[in-house]
């Protein structure tokens, strides 16, 4: 092994070593948005980026500890996530009608009076 290789070793540990840091903290500020965010879509998308942020820092870390297990705990968060998202905006779907077919509801009930 020549002095390259070791060099090159180095500057991926660094890289492998910060990426999950800085995602961790994108994990965080897309936290607050699915907490604070105004509508319900952007809560929705908040929580499908945190899953994919989740999957990435998994992977990452599958990579940096060289544990193959890591990529089969990944694949099963991608598919709970997945459902996740798709339950949410499930929920959301019927909210969303119901509350149109209310508001068109009240506005018959106004132009008949």
């Amino acid at each position: 092994m020549y002095s390259g290789d070791a060099a090159l070793f180095a500057a991926y540990k660094i890289v492998l070593t910060t990426i999950p840091i800085i995602l961790a903290l994108m994990v965080v500020m897309c936290l607050i948005r699915a907490v604070k965010g105004p509508k319900i879509a952007d809560r929705i998308v908040a929580v499908n980026m945190m899953g994919t942020l989740i999957m990435v820092i998994i992977g990452i870390l599958a990579i940096l500890m060289n544990e193959g297990y890591l990529v089969d705990i990944c694949i099963i968060y991608a598919m709970i996530s997945f459902l996740a998202v798709t339950l949410l905006t499930k929920v959301y779907m019927g909210v969303y009608a119901e509350k149109k077919k209310n508001r068109e509801a009240k506005k018959t009930k106004e132009v008949s009076k």
